[in-house]
Order: C-alpha cells, then structure tokens, then sequence
C-alpha cells in the first residue's frame, strides 16, 4: 500500500485536500469517489526524512479547539461547517491536517468517533470514546464541552506539576555548574600558590584539592558516565518492570511522593467522573482511565479493578488495595457507588485535589528554596574556607 496526495472538489464545490492509502492511482481515485470527491489531482506522497516527532498537539491547542467546536455545534452549525473553519483558523499545522483529514472522511459517510479515531496520536481513545457516547446520545455539544473543560483542568494540572518541578531543576543545575567551575578553575589557582610555598597543608584543603584533581583529570569520564546513567535509568524506566519500580518509589518519596499522590487521585477521578457523566460504560470507562493513570502502580490497581468488577464485585475493595487511594477516597467512592451518583461523586474528589495538589506544590516550592540556599551555601562556602584555612595559618604564623 502506498500513500497517494490528492485535491478535488466535494458535491457542493468545495475544494478539499488530503492524503490516503491505495494500492495503486486508480485505487486511489475509486476511493475518492466513494467518498464523493471529484479528484483533480492524484500524485504519489514521495518518500522523505520526517521531523514531525511524533505528530503531538499541546493539550492547550486541544482544549481550544474542543471548546470551540462545542460552541459551533451549540449554534446548530453542521458538522462539515464546524471543522471546515477550525481547520482554516487552526494555528497548529498538524492539528489542522488531522481536522481537514477528518472532514473529508465525514463527507464520505464516516461518524465523527471514527474519523476522529484514525488519528491516535493527536485524539486520544477517551476523546474518542466520548465523541461516540455523545453521537449515540444525541448529545455531541454537551459532551464537547465536557471534554474541553476535562482537557483545561488536565492542562492547568500538568502545568502545575511541571512549574513545581522546573524549580528545583534549573537550581540544581546552576549549583553543579558553579561548584564545577570552583573546583576546575578557581581551585587550581590556589593549589599552585600553596604547592610553590611548601608548607604542610590542612586537612579540608588537601580533600578539596585531590577533588579538584579528579575532576580534572576525569571530567570527561564523569560527564560520560553521569550520561549514560541517565540513559540507562531512562530505557530501565521505559520497560514496565522499571517504570512500576520507579513510580512506587517516586511515590514513597517525602513530599515530592504526596505531590504525585495527589496529582495521580485527581487525574484518575476526573477522567473515570468524565467518562461516566457521559455515559460511557464502566468498563470501558476504566480501560481508557488504566491508560491514562500516568502512574504504573495505578494503572495495575486499575486493572484488578476491572476485573473485580467484571466478576460482579465493588469498585472501592480493589482500589483500596493499590495502597495509593487515602481512606477518605475510598469511603466516598463506595458512597458513589451506593447511591449512584458515582460520577458526580468523583468530580467532587477531583476538584478537591486540584486544590490539594495547589497546596502541595506551595509547600514543596517553599521547602526546596531554603534547603537548595543551605546545601548550594555549604558547598561553596565549604570550599572557599578549605582554600583560605592556609592563609589563616601563615598570617598567623607571621603575627
């Protein structure tokens, strides 16, 4: 199968644009066709190097073009209207591709929930799963906007979690960074004074030379080894023994472990609340939400749940057992579950964690700040006392 780029008019005039797959040109055009397109132009995609990485669209981009097209489809704008000017008013040139793509398939008698789903990596399986909910409902407006507003919550989370973590990152590497440059440049400088004197060094000098030396001398080994550490960490955590090792430890870890609790609980309960407000399946609601979770320990306990409940038991027992849901969680799911009113249940816990993982993020930013001042302090200013301890003695000497 080859691709094939065409143009051509739909039934009412409209020139189109896109790509498809088909064995061979006449294929093509049979294929376009069907989908009511008068091609005028039929070409084969040449083959080249892709930069695209993947095809990603910021969840911002999305939030804003779900709102919109719930606004357009509240209007009582037809469908090919709707994603006819987003895709024209669209800045993101994947995203607008995957819309003019999808639009042409709509034209050729596809749903909205499949057309969407043939672009995975920009329409994720819960979009997905809820554009057909809201088709089948009659209800595809309602559920746009829940999917907007869905998508501007995971978004203000993600940037939360992300600012909280940019801090401390930026602040360690400027700590390395000036530590290296004491102990390559700065430290040199005084080590030869002291050597051309002769004297009996101290003790703390003697250490912040020798790691002065090392330094130096192995700089390139350190940078090499500190990489292909990373790398290796990053390919352990990609395999899912790693990443469930990883995230259990992340999530044991003092503060920065109840930062990621929380965020885990707020993420898994608006996704799971969004899905069943909008009348797709528990099953399949928990299947989308599993893949979501973000966290590997999560994702399993997701997994027992489901079948849990496939065998006719409560959502709240296997949920317990995943160690990572607090007892108030628990009761008030089990509450849900009882009265029936689960999905309105679980928004009410997502929006209280988005106010607890606010919390959490104040209270990491103002712990780290004075203990990076503290650890950044002693470093340099360990060493500046271990170069100057020399000076003392023959000024001292000398008096």
């Amino acid at each position: 199968m080859s691709k094939w780029m065409y143009k051509g008019k739909t039934a009412a005039g409209k020139e189109v644009q896109g790509e498809l797959e088909a064995a061979n040109k006449s294929d093509a055009e049979i294929l376009l066709r069907k989908k009511r397109i008068r091609a005028t132009s039929v070409k084969r995609k040449p083959m080249g190097m892709s930069f695209s990485f993947g095809g990603t669209v910021p969840l911002k981009s999305m939030a804003r073009f779900t709102r919109q097209f719930s606004a357009m489809t509240s209007a009582g704008l037809p469908l090919i209207q709707c994603l006819d000017i987003l895709g024209e008013q669209t800045e993101n040139e994947i995203l607008k591709q995957a819309i003019m793509q999808v639009a042409t398939d709509i034209q050729g008698g596809g749903t909205l929930a499949d057309s969407l789903s043939k672009h995975k990596k920009i329409f994720s399986e819960l979009y997905c799963q809820m554009i057909a909910a809201g088709e089948a409902g009659g209800i595809l407006d309602t559920i746009l906007l829940r999917l907007a507003e869905y998508q501007e919550k995971a978004d203000a989370l993600r940037r939360k979690i992300k600012g909280a973590m940019t801090y401390p990152v930026i602040v360690a590497v400027v700590a390395v960074a000036a530590v290296a440059i004491l102990m390559i440049f700065v430290v040199p400088i005084f080590a030869n004074m002291f050597n051309e004197g002769g004297a009996k060094l101290p003790l703390p000098t003697r250490i912040v030379m020798g790691a002065s030396d090392f330094i130096r001398n192995w700089f390139m080994a350190i940078f090499a080894g500190a990489g292909f550490g990373g790398f290796s960490l990053f390919r352990y955590y990609k395999t899912d023994k790693g990443r469930l090792k990883c995230d259990q430890i992340l999530l044991n870890t003092p503060v920065i472990g109840d930062l990621e609790r929380k965020s885990c609980i707020s993420r898994f309960t608006r996704t799971l609340g969004t899905l069943l407000n909008s009348g797709v399946s528990i099953i399949d609601a928990l299947q989308v939400t599993a893949k979501t979770s973000g966290n590997k320990v999560l994702e399993i306990g997701i997994y027992k749940t489901l079948e849990s409940i496939s065998g006719g038991q409560t959502i709240a027992d296997p949920l317990r057992a995943t160690g990572v849901f607090p007892p108030m969680v628990i009761q008030m799911i089990a509450v849900g579950e009882r009265t029936g009113g689960l999905s309105e249940m679980l928004i009410k816990i997502s929006d209280f964690y988005d106010d607890e993982v606010d919390a959490a993020v104040d209270a990491l930013t103002a712990m780290i700040e004075p203990m990076v001042i503290v650890v950044l302090g002693s470093i340099i200013g360990g060493v500046l006392v271990a170069m100057y301890l020399p000076m003392f003695e023959m000024a001292s000497t000398v008096g």
